[in-house]
C-alpha cells in the first residue's frame, strides 16, 4: 500500500493554522474597543487604501457605533458607501447612502451621496438583451444629481453617463422592434422605432430606427408615410450607410426622398420629432 509522506498531511494542517492566526488576529484587531475616533478613522482609511474593503467598512461602521452624531460618523457613513462601491456592493453603496442622505440631507456629503447612488446603479447597467428596470433606476438618479447640483463636476459626469444610459434605452427598444418585425407586427414594430425617433433622437440608434420605418411602412403599404421617414433620414444623417439602403428600397418604389422642398421635409420631421427643425 502507498504511504503518504509525513509532510504531504502537515500541510493541510499547517495552512489551517495559518488561516486560524489570521482570522483570530482580524477578529483581534476589529473586536469592540473603545478608542479615540481619530485613530479608528485612521486604521478605516489605512485598510481603505490597501483596498481591504471588508475591513474598511468594518472599521468605518465602528465609528458610527462608537461616536454616533458625530462629524467622523458623517464621513465615516460615506467612506463606507465609497468602500462598498468600489467592492462592487452596489446594493449595500446604495443603502449606505441612502441612510446618509435620510440622517443629513443638507449636509456636505449630500451631493457626492446623490453621485454615489446614481453611479452604484450606472455601473450595473446590462447588455440591452437583459431587463432594463436599473437602466431606468439609473436614468432618474443621473437626472436628480443634474437638477440638484448643476454645474457641478457631480453634474457634468452624470450627463454623460446619461448620454450612455439613453443608448442603452434606446437599444432595448430597437431590439424589441426588430423582434416585433421579425415576426411580422409590423404595427408593434413601428411604435417601437418611433419612440427612439422621437424620445432618443440624439442615439447612435436613430438612424437605423428611420431606415426601419421606411422598411416597415413599405411592407405595410404606407407609401407617403415611408418616404417621409426616408426624407427625414435623409435630412439628418445623408452620409450613412442606413439613409443609401432606404434611399434605395423607396426607389424602388417610385419613391424619391430627395424630390420633397425643404418645407415639406420640415413638416415629416416635426410630425416624426415634435418640436424638431
Amino acid at each position: 500500500m502507498r504511504t503518504i509522506p509525513k509532510i504531504m498531511l502537515a500541510l493541510p494542517l499547517l495552512a489551517l493554522a495559518l488561516t486560524a492566526c489570521q482570522n483570530s488576529r482580524r477578529d483581534e484587531q476589529l473586536a469592540y474597543v473603545e478608542r479615540p475616533v481619530e485613530q479608528l478613522y485612521s486604521r478605516a482609511t489605512e485598510e481603505l487604501d490597501k483596498r481591504d474593503y471588508d475591513d474598511a467598512i468594518l472599521l468605518f461602521n465602528e465609528v458610527e457605533r462608537q461616536h454616533p452624531y458625530s462629524e467622523w460618523a458623517r464621513r465615516s457613513s460615506l467612506m463606507s458607501a465609497f468602500a462598498s462601491y468600489e467592492s462592487r456592493r452596489y446594493d449595500d453603496a446604495i443603502s449606505t447612502a441612502q441612510r446618509y442622505l435620510s440622517l443629513n440631507p443638507a449636509g456636505q456629503g449630500a451631493a457626492y451621496a446623490y453621485y454615489l447612488i446614481a453611479a452604484s446603479y450606472f455601473d450595473q447597467i446590462m447588455d440591452v438583451g437583459r431587463d432594463q428596470k436599473t437602466t431606468e433606476l439609473a436614468k432618474a438618479a443621473l437626472n436628480d444629481v443634474v437638477r440638484r447640483y448643476p454645474g457641478t463636476d457631480y453634474a457634468r459626469d452624470a450627463t454623460l453617463k446619461l448620454d450612455m444610459v439613453q443608448d442603452q434605452l434606446a437599444g432595448k427598444e430597437m431590439e424589441i422592434g426588430r423582434w416585433y418585425l421579425r415576426r411580422n407586427q409590423h404595427l408593434s414594430a413601428v411604435n417601437r422605432f418611433r419612440t427612439v425617433v422621437k424620445d432618443y433622437d440624439t442615439t447612435s440608434h436613430a438612424p437605423e430606427a428611420l431606415y426601419r420605418l421606411v422598411e416597415t411602412y413599405l411592407s405595410l403599404g404606407l407609401k407617403q408615410e415611408a418616404l417621409a421617414s426616408g426624407a427625414v433620414l435623409g435630412y439628418n444623417y445623408p452620409e450613412t450607410n442606413w439613409y443609401r439602403d432606404a434611399y434605395r428600397l423607396l426607389g424602388n418604389e417610385g419613391l424619391d426622398p430627395e424630390a420633397a422642398s425643404e418645407a415639406q421635409k420640415r413638416t415629416w420631421l416635426q410630425r416624426l420629432i415634435p418640436g424638431g427643425k
